[in-house]
């Protein structure tokens, strides 16, 4: 009786009060409340912070010492375990499922609570939505039930297993859960995505091994756990990398989101800060915005706001996104008691002030039983059955029954179904599903379900430079594939990213560009050729060689060294006279692609200049030898001009035109040559030795003008020919 007996001696006890000291209020790592806990002896109390992990949307978890992160697996997962095993067959996870057609982020889809020889599973049944089964063993109950040291029961809009003798209790509505655990029993001895539990975030990224991950989304993909209907997933594969959590494109928040900051949710500041929910909100809306899953977070944390005693009405300022439908005999409210007062309850102290959402039996109607969903006036009306009058008609058990006065009191026949249309799920993918009728529960909809592992396609391989696109056809199941370009450019079977530099061969300076060759929709390489000395020596060509960028200098031509150091360039099959002795004579010859220069000197025969009369020593044609020229020697070889018209097609020039000619004598020779043995004869004639081509414009009978060309002759000399 919180006294303490003293022995003093000879019989003489003293009894003293136990006087508790209220110990100080520590600061919970969660931002929670610290709860009193009262001590072994019954007698004083301290504080402890509770073990409460929640995880919402798609999904966010708030691990047991508040530490918040975001993952995006599609497989089942622990959430909590112990980590010196102290209950048997013991542990909460949670089975995860893709819910957007690009297979980028995940929701919850079941929740999974093993104790000793049970194991609950509440499953959504349609996706976001607040619809769940619970099975136990793999077998459909109705709640409340209760059984072996757990009870599950329905509070408000959350499905709740509780297990008295942990003092634990796993709530979940189908778009969020949550774990709570008393941190006397579970304090430093749980392990999962949840985390350990003592007040300190440091160690909640613990691996299955021990060690400690850099960040909880690294950690999350090593709890997984076995699941037969997901073979993908296997506990020890190298876990791959999560998909990025920050939108690629700045986004505008949803409205809703700004609600978490506003004054909707002041009241609760000051007990939970909202930051961690509303960055959720933010990206959730960001990342899916179609599926109204920001409502998760502002649900989450009305939830943890109302178990720290502060209620939000918060839905009515959604402007309908976020509305809660309730049944024709029922109301919503915001803050309902966790366990709603019945009939058989009613007589019952309830003493817990906290508070939850969900729909209620309206003022001045009571549920009659837990086990029966109706809302009665007078709980004495039920003498007949349950809530039913003499008279009245109802169904129950998928029976229509009516309550009769006298005998049995109960006349019943199964319910009846109206005609439903014959759907077909033809469609690849598809499979038929029995779904609850919120119209009539006893009779089932028959609609067509999407399982994408029952998809044959696969996705293709592309060529290089292009990527895997999938889409999901409206009114369609599996997803089509096809490739699109990447936007790079492709060489010798790599991809280059535009403004990258693209080695070609080493003469050429290559980057990819912008533009996309319309035909292969790939991007277009830009190369230029590396600069070049073009200059050559004279006598050379700038040519190309095999494995040099710019070529090299051949020579082509003969380079001749004359007497008088001059150099003289000759082609091959070219003969030219010294510029200063018409008696040399060199020459070019190209004899097996080697160019062959030679040098010849003219003999002359025995001149006496004393034989030729005054005046008549001449050259003969060569250049080189003289001889003597007769008196009468006709005109040199020379240019003359005569003035004339130019006749062409019967047009003619309106002036006379001056035009040249050549006219003169050349020399003509035979002389006897010792090493020949033999006479050497020499020719020659007199010919134009330069041109250039003149116009002039015609006048034509018809009136027009035509232009002519015609050749002028600026040079003559003689030139060698054969005789």
């Amino acid at each position: 009786n919180c006294t303490t007996a003293i022995c003093i001696e000879d019989n003489i006890i003293q009894v003293v009060p136990i006087i508790c000291n209220p110990p100080p209020k520590p600061t919970c790592a969660n931002g929670l409340s610290p709860v009193q806990v009262i001590d072994k002896d019954g007698c004083c109390w301290h504080w402890e912070c509770d073990c409460y992990c929640t995880g919402w949307g798609d999904p966010h978890y708030m691990t047991f010492d508040g530490l918040y992160y975001s993952y995006q697996g599609n497989c089942t997962y622990v959430l909590v375990k112990e980590i010196n095993e102290t209950v048997d067959n013991f542990g909460v996870y949670i089975d995860n499922y893709h819910c957007d057609t690009r297979d980028v982020v995940s929701c919850p889809r079941t929740l999974i609570v093993r104790h000793e020889t049970q194991e609950v599973r509440i499953a959504t049944v349609k996706p976001n939505t607040l619809q769940v089964e619970v099975t136990v063993n793999k077998q459909v109950v109705a709640l409340p039930y209760k059984k072996f040291g757990l009870s599950i029961y329905e509070s408000g809009i959350n499905r709740v297993v509780e297990i008295p003798e942990l003092q634990m209790n796993v709530t979940y509505n189908g778009l969020s859960f949550s774990i709570r655990m008393p941190y006397s029993k579970f304090g430093n001895n749980t392990r999962g995505q949840c985390g350990v539990c003592n007040n300190n975030t440091a160690d909640d990224c613990m691996l299955p091994d021990g060690t400690i991950a850099e960040n909880c989304e690294t950690m999350a993909d090593h709890w997984q756990v076995v699941d037969p209907s997901k073979p993908q997933c296997s506990p020890g594969l190298i876990p791959t990398k999560a998909p990025s959590t920050t939108p690629k494109e700045p986004c505008k928040e949803s409205s809703i989101c700004k609600l978490l900051l506003g004054s909707v949710f002041e009241p609760c500041h000051g007990f939970v800060h909202p930051q961690k929910y509303y960055e959720a909100c933010v990206f959730d809306s960001c990342l899916l915005p179609n599926l109204d899953l920001e409502c998760s977070s502002l649900q989450v944390y009305a939830a943890i706001c109302a178990d720290q005693g502060v209620c939000i009405d918060w839905r009515k300022h959604t402007s309908g996104v976020c509305s809660y439908k309730c049944p024709a005999d029922k109301e919503y409210r915001a803050c309902g008691p966790i366990k709603e007062i019945t009939c058989k309850s009613s007589q019952q102290n309830e003493t817990s002030t906290k508070q939850v959402e969900g729909c209620f039996c309206p003022n001045g109607t009571m549920l009659y039983d837990t086990a029966v969903d109706v809302c009665v006036t007078t709980c004495g009306e039920f003498y007949c059955f349950i809530c039913m009058r003499f008279g009245e008609r109802f169904t129950i058990d998928c029976q229509d029954c009516i309550c009769l006065e006298g005998g049995s009191g109960i006349l019943c026949q199964p319910h009846e179904c109206a005609k439903q249309n014959k759907t077909s799920c033809d469609g690849e993918g598809f499979y038929e599903v029995n779904e609850v009728n919120s119209e009539d529960s006893c009779c089932p909809i028959v609609t067509c379900k999407c399982n994408a592992s029952l998809c044959t396609t696969k996705a293709p391989k592309c060529r290089l430079g292009f990527e895997v696109y999938s889409h999901i056809p409206s009114g369609q199941c599996c997803p089509v594939y096809e490739c699109v370009p990447k936007r790079v450019c492709v060489h010798q079977n790599a991809e280059f990213l535009p403004n990258s530099s693209v080695f070609v061969d080493k003469c050429q300076d290559c980057f990819c560009t912008n533009e996309v060759n319309v035909s292969t929709q790939l991007n277009i390489i830009s190369c230029e050729h590396i600069p070049c000395n073009t200059y050559c020596e004279p006598g050379y060509e700038r040519q190309p060689v095999k494995g040099e960028c710019c070529g090299r200098c051949v020579q082509t031509k003969c380079i001749v060294h004359t007497g008088t150091n001059s150099n003289l360039i000759l082609s091959p099959g070219e003969f030219k006279n010294d510029p200063y002795n018409n008696c040399t004579i060199y020459s070019c010859v190209n004899v097996h692609n080697q160019l062959i220069s030679s040098t010849s000197e003219i003999t002359c025969p025995a001149f006496n200049e004393g034989s030729c009369k005054p005046g008549t020593i001449t050259f003969l044609p060569n250049g080189c030898c003289k001889t003597c020229a007769p008196l009468d020697s006709p005109t040199p070889c020379s240019v003359r001009q005569r003035n004339d018209f130019i006749v062409y097609k019967g047009c003619r020039s309106s002036d006379r035109i001056v035009m040249t000619e050549c006219e003169g004598t050349c020399g003509t020779s035979s002389l006897y040559s010792a090493e020949a043995n033999s006479m050497e004869h020499s020719c020659s004639c007199c010919r134009e030795s330069k041109t250039i081509e003149k116009h002039v414009e015609l006048k034509c009978p018809a009136g027009h003008s035509i232009s002519h060309k015609y050749i002028y002759v600026e040079e003559c000399s003689c030139q060698v020919t054969e005789c």
